[in-house]
């Protein structure tokens, strides 16, 4: 499963996660009692629920480069064109806006 912390600003702002059934964001408690709290986007208001979503999220798939620039990330990477959330993993971390998407670390298990 792949995941990513989204700041709004310097402020995490919450997680977004890709599952098995499609993918989800959820807004981070702390960042909700905020009284600088601002939504990510108009499409995803301020609330303590889960968003779920069986494709990226518009919003975040628009954070992904287009033209030259996602030209030079596929041809740099193995990462496929329909993988969106490798992509926006790659591609977004320093992107123009507010918003920046940073891949989350994945656990390792001790089995």
């Amino acid at each position: 499963m792949k995941s990513a912390l989204i700041y709004f600003k310097d402020s995490l702002a919450g997680r977004l996660s890709e599952t098995d059934e499609g993918f989800v964001f959820q807004y981070d408690a702390v960042y909700l009692k905020s009284d600088e709290a601002q939504p990510i986007s108009l499409t995803l208001p301020l609330q303590t629920e889960v968003y779920e979503s069986p494709v990226l999220f518009p919003f975040f798939d628009g954070l992904i480069p287009e033209g030259w620039l996602l030209d030079v990330a596929l041809r740099n990477t193995d990462v496929s064109i329909l993988d969106r959330m490798s992509l926006l993993l790659l591609c977004c971390k320093d992107c123009i806006g507010a918003v920046s998407v940073v891949p989350e670390k994945e656990e390792v298990s001790h089995v």
